[in-house]
C-alpha cells in the first residue's frame, strides 16, 4: 500500500518536526506543501495526487467545488473535532471520510490571559518605547476589584473564569442558552446581555461561531460598554462587526481592543487593526501552541493509520 499523504496549512512549517511521520511508511509516503494558493483552481491542480490530506483547522477552505476537484482524495484530517471550512456534507456525498482530532484545552484560555493582562497594562507601548530607547509612556490599567465580563460560558469561558477569580475580578457572563444555575455552579454572576456589556471592565468573547453568534457584538452592544473598557476575541471574528469596531476605536468610545481572530484571515495587510493604537492584534495564534500541535499531529498519524485499516476514528459528519 504506497497512499499520497499531503500535510498542508502549515503555515510556521513545523508540522515536520513536531512528530514523527515515519510511523506512515507503511501505509504510504507523506509530503509537506508550503505554499498557499487562495484559488481553487491552483489547489486542485497542486492537491489532485493526493489520497490523504492533512489541513489545519480553518486555514484552507474545503468546499464542494474544490472537493469535487479531487477525485482521488479519500480521506480528509483536520486539526481540532470541528472545521467550518469544510463542507462535511459534501465530503460525505463523495465518499470522502473526513476525520478530526481532540484539542490542547488550555492554549485558548492561556493566551486570552496573556492578551487581558498585555492589553491592560500597555505592554505592547512600554515594549516598543524600551525598544526605541525611551522609558515609561503611560500608566498601565489594574484588573483586582474589576469586573470581567464572559460572553459564552463553556469549556473555555470557565477556564478563564477560573483565572479572573484568581486575579480578584468579579466574574459575569451571559449567552442565550446559560442559566443563572450554571454560571452560579463555576461562581459566576449571570447577568442579561446589556447588563454584561454596560458592566464589563474587561469583555472577552468565548462563543462558537454560528448564525445565532454572528455579528453578535455589534454596534448597539459596543455602545453599551463603558469608554475605559476593553474588548477581547479570541473566538472567531466575524462574531463581532469590525466596521463598527474599529468605529469605536478610533473614536475613544472603546479604551482599546486585543484580538487574535478576524473576519478575514490572514488579516489584509491595510486592515486597520494593524494600525490602530489602542489595538493590541495577534495571528490566530489562540490554538497554536507546542503541545496543541503535538497532540494535532500525533492524532492525524491515528487518524490515517486507522483508515488504512478500515476502522476509521474520531469521524465527523
Amino acid at each position: 500500500m504506497s497512499v499520497q499523504i499531503a500535510v498542508i496549512d502549515d503555515w510556521q512549517q513545523v508540522a515536520g518536526g513536531v512528530v514523527d511521520w515515519s510511523v506512515l511508511a507503511s501505509v504510504g509516503q507523506v509530503h509537506f506543501l508550503h505554499d498557499y494558493p487562495a484559488d481553487t483552481a491552483t489547489l486542485i491542480e497542486r492537491l489532485q495526487g493526493f489520497e490523504v490530506i492533512c489541513v489545519m483547522r480553518e486555514r484552507t477552505t474545503f468546499d464542494q467545488a474544490l472537493l469535487q476537484g479531487l477525485p482521488n482524495l479519500k480521506l480528509l484530517v483536520t486539526g481540532g473535532m470541528r472545521n467550518a471550512a469544510i463542507d462535511i456534507p459534501a465530503a460525505k456525498a463523495l465518499g470522502i471520510q473526513v476525520c478530526g482530532t481532540d484539542s490542547y484545552k488550555h492554549a485558548a484560555p492561556e493566551l486570552t490571559w496573556a492578551l487581558i493582562m498585555a492589553s491592560t497594562r500597555n505592554l505592547l507601548a512600554e515594549a516598543n518605547s524600551l525598544r526605541a530607547g525611551n522609558w515609561q509612556v503611560g500608566l498601565g490599567g489594574d484588573l483586582h476589584g474589576k469586573t470581567l465580563g464572559i460572553l459564552g460560558l463553556g469549556s473555555i469561558g470557565q477556564k478563564v473564569a477560573a483565572f479572573a477569580q484568581v486575579f480578584g475580578m468579579r466574574v459575569i457572563a451571559w449567552s442565550e442558552n446559560l442559566t443563572p444555575e450554571r454560571a452560579a455552579a463555576v461562581g459566576v454572576t449571570w447577568v442579561s446581555k446589556q447588563a454584561l456589556f454596560e458592566q464589563a471592565d474587561i469583555l472577552t468573547i468565548h462563543l462558537v461561531l454560528s448564525e445565532r453568534s454572528r455579528g453578535l457584538v455589534d454596534a448597539e452592544a459596543l455602545g453599551w460598554m463603558k469608554p475605559s473598557a476593553r474588548l477581547i476575541n479570541t473566538a472567531r471574528g466575524p462574531i463581532v462587526d469590525e466596521p463598527a469596531l474599529v468605529r469605536a476605536l478610533r473614536s475613544g468610545r472603546l479604551a482599546g481592543a486585543a484580538l487574535d481572530v478576524y473576519s478575514d484571515e490572514p488579516l489584509p495587510a491595510d486592515h486597520p487593526f494593524r494600525r490602530l493604537p489602542n489595538v493590541l492584534a495577534t495571528p490566530h495564534v489562540g490554538y497554536v501552541s507546542e503541545q496543541n500541535y503535538r497532540q494535532f499531529y500525533q492524532q492525524m498519524i491515528e487518524d490515517i493509520q486507522a483508515w488504512a485499516n478500515q476502522t476509521p476514528v474520531r469521524v465527523l459528519g
